[in-house]
């Protein structure tokens, strides 16, 4: 069973009579439909999350509000002719205003489901490709000891906008130019787009 939240109690006690009943119903659910889910308040409401957030739950003076966070699910409940204006269910009066507890546990497992695929697809992305350094930049760096220092001490973006400003050169003489510049700028503390930042 996930870890249940003593400010999720809170807030259901707390919230309008009609409120109570809808909240409660969508925790057993979520509960329910995915035992690993976590309970937390983000933006003062009810969220539920496992690897990711599932759904919220707000509740008004007059209504409450099941939004689940995957555009999928928002798309699964608009095609399943449900009462959710753009997939997400926003005027709940009543526990009948809520979708079947078929439709919304499937929601419930289908966003589990895309969150576990989102951690693993970031977690198999690839390291960033450590930036090479041409040679001729390298010989030019080692002329000041200053521009050198400053270079290695920017930040790897900051870094490859030189190179790629150098490297994109197409004649040696505006190269050349290019190296020059550099070397001023970075003796002067300042990166490629000095002028641009604030």
């Amino acid at each position: 069973m996930g870890k249940k939240d003593e400010r999720v109690d809170a807030f259901i006690n707390n919230s309008p009579d009609f409120a109570r009943p809808i909240l409660r119903h969508v925790r057993r659910l979520v509960h329910a439909a995915c035992p690993q889910a976590q309970e937390t308040i983000k933006w003062r409401y009810p969220t539920y999350e496992y690897r990711g957030i599932l759904c919220i739950t707000p509740a008004f003076k007059r209504h409450c509000a099941l939004i689940f966070w995957q555009k999928p699910i928002r798309e699964m409940l608009k095609s399943a002719k449900t009462n959710a204006a753009r997939g997400e269910l926003r005027r709940i009066t009543k526990p009948s205003d809520l979708p079947k507890d078929s439709i919304l546990t499937r929601s419930i497992r289908e966003s589990a489901k895309l969150n576990e695929m989102r951690k693993k697809h970031r977690a198999s992305k690839p390291a960033k490709r450590h930036l090479i350094i041409p040679s001729y930049i390298t010989k030019t760096l080692e002329k000041d000891k200053r521009a050198s220092a400053v270079f290695h001490g920017l930040s790897p973006s900051h870094q490859r906008e030189y190179v790629q400003w150098i490297a994109q050169a197409k004649r040696e003489e505006t190269r050349n130019k290019r190296l020059s510049a550099m070397l001023k700028m970075l003796s002067e503390g300042k990166t490629r787009n000095w002028k641009y930042e604030r």
